[in-house]
């Protein structure tokens, strides 16, 4: 059996009773207790012999939905029945098994998927680095001395390394979508909306961050995403998944005309890189920024500051637990709490001029490409990093900069694999498309997939 097989294919295995489930849930616990060590990318396994006997029930139960019989980690900002979710904070870290799933945890399951535990994340999934006081740091396979980025990098190192076939994730500042490209697999942020979150709380105003797919394969994260998305009555805001329009004309972003500062190498990579697009019949040219990058990232910072805010603010009201928070979470809900209701306003229409210069731009353009980071991945020991090719950063979020600009308006991005540097570190690629086109990214991605002859490469640690 190869753990590295396409979900697809695992699934159709286990579906005409080829492989059993029972079988695969063995094989999956030997790679984990294999790997697992010194990655650090799952958290909070069930027990092996009660995962196993799970399995044993879905054979027993005969065919079920498109996830029948895969087991499956659910990011630990997510609540799985039976699994307790920490979030990587010590003020939730004692907690017990979590009561309920959540919605989209509740449709993965039903469509058969068999959950073992959590994926790491960095503390409330703030920030690109995924370490915590609770469960500590998960590693770059590629490079164990390296981080794997976040918020999903739990998710995306599990991929990576075998131990799933597939990954849920979220995405607020790419946090599907650097991890991704740091790992040599695939991350989509999909159009806000497609994927519902939870229907708590204010449920209009937030349109920042949203659940999404992963996988090691474009037809993979499209597999999974047919099971998350779809309309949830209690919310508003729902968005189609629409026509698959396959993106051929494409445009060249890059460091947003030297904007974002770029480590020595990212960007002769990437631009190397986007001649296979070339090589699969898509036309690809340079794109002067359709907007200053500096309005984007004013629009962004209030707007995420606030929506943080609206999250911690119910822990920070208790000193005890304000006291465990991490710095860049008091520091990010401290601007949030300080805004007016008028500077949430002119943030929310610098947002909009830059959604109406996305969709002038896409009259052009079927889609647009950037690098998923500015840097390689870093040194797993440092918090964040501090400057990039001699530029300080001056918050812990700016070296992500990069991943704003889909964030922002909503619009779906899905990260491929670029190949890997002189160091042998992976580098990813976003395509960036107009809102709703989540499926012609992922039709382009899965040519790039089958064309590209770094995707099926795989970490020695995972050998």
């Amino acid at each position: 059996m190869d753990l590295f097989e396409d979900a697809h294919s695992l699934a159709t295995q286990v579906a005409s009773g080829a492989l059993k489930a029972a079988d695969l849930m063995d094989a999956t616990y030997d790679q984990i207790e294999r790997v697992n060590g010194p990655v650090n990318a799952l958290v909070s396994l069930l027990p092996r012999s009660e995962a196993v006997q799970r399995a044993h029930a879905a054979d027993a139960a005969g065919q079920g939905g498109p996830l029948h019989g895969l087991p499956l980690a659910v990011k630990d900002l997510v609540n799985a029945e039976g699994i307790p979710t920490s979030m990587g904070s010590p003020i939730f870290s004692h907690r017990g098994a979590m009561p309920t799933d959540d919605v989209m945890v509740a449709r993965m399951r039903a469509a058969g998927a068999i959950v073992i535990g959590k994926s790491n994340v960095p503390q409330f999934g703030l920030g690109s680095h995924s370490v915590n006081p609770v469960h500590g740091a998960t590693r770059n396979p590629w490079d164990l001395s390296r981080t794997a980025g976040g918020s999903s990098g739990g998710a995306a190192v599990a991929l990576a390394t075998g131990m799933v076939a597939l990954a849920d994730g979220s995405d607020m500042m790419g946090s599907l979508r650097n991890p991704a490209g740091w790992t040599n697999t695939y991350g989509l942020r999909p159009s806000w909306g497609v994927v519902p979150s939870e229907p708590l709380g204010d449920t209009f105003l937030h349109q920042l961050a949203t659940l999404g797919p992963m996988g090691r394969s474009p037809a993979d994260v499209e597999m999974l995403l047919r099971v998350q998305a779809g309309p949830d009555r209690r919310q508003p805001h729902w968005q189609p998944l629409g026509q698959r329009v396959a993106p051929a004309r494409l445009g060249w972003l890059g460091d947003w005309g030297g904007a974002y500062a770029m480590e020595a190498g990212v960007l002769s990579h990437c631009e190397h890189a986007l001649l296979l697009f070339e090589a699969l019949g898509c036309s690809i040219e340079p794109v002067a920024p359709p907007m200053p990058a500096g309005d984007l990232w004013d629009a962004w910072t209030v707007l995420r500051s606030w929506q943080v805010a609206t999250s911690l603010a119910p822990v920070m009201a208790g000193p005890a637990a304000r006291a465990q928070l991490p710095v860049q979470a008091l520091w990010e809900a401290e601007r949030g709490l300080s805004y007016s209701a008028m500077d949430v306003h002119k943030a929310s229409v610098l947002r909009s001029k830059w959604f109406a210069a996305a969709a002038k731009m896409f009259e052009r353009f079927d889609a647009v490409v950037m690098p998923t980071a500015q840097m390689w991945p870093f040194d797993v020991t440092i918090d964040w990093p501090h400057e990039i090719a001699g530029r300080a950063m001056d918050s812990y979020h700016r070296w992500m900069e990069v991943v704003v600009p889909a964030s922002l308006a909503g619009l779906p991005a899905l990260s491929v694999p670029a190949g890997f540097g002189v160091q042998g570190l992976p580098m990813g690629l976003q395509i960036i498309g107009p809102r709703g086109n989540d499926l012609g990214l992922l039709s382009l991605g899965q040519r790039w997939h089958e064309a590209a002859d770094w995707t099926l490469r795989r970490p020695a640690c995972a050998s």
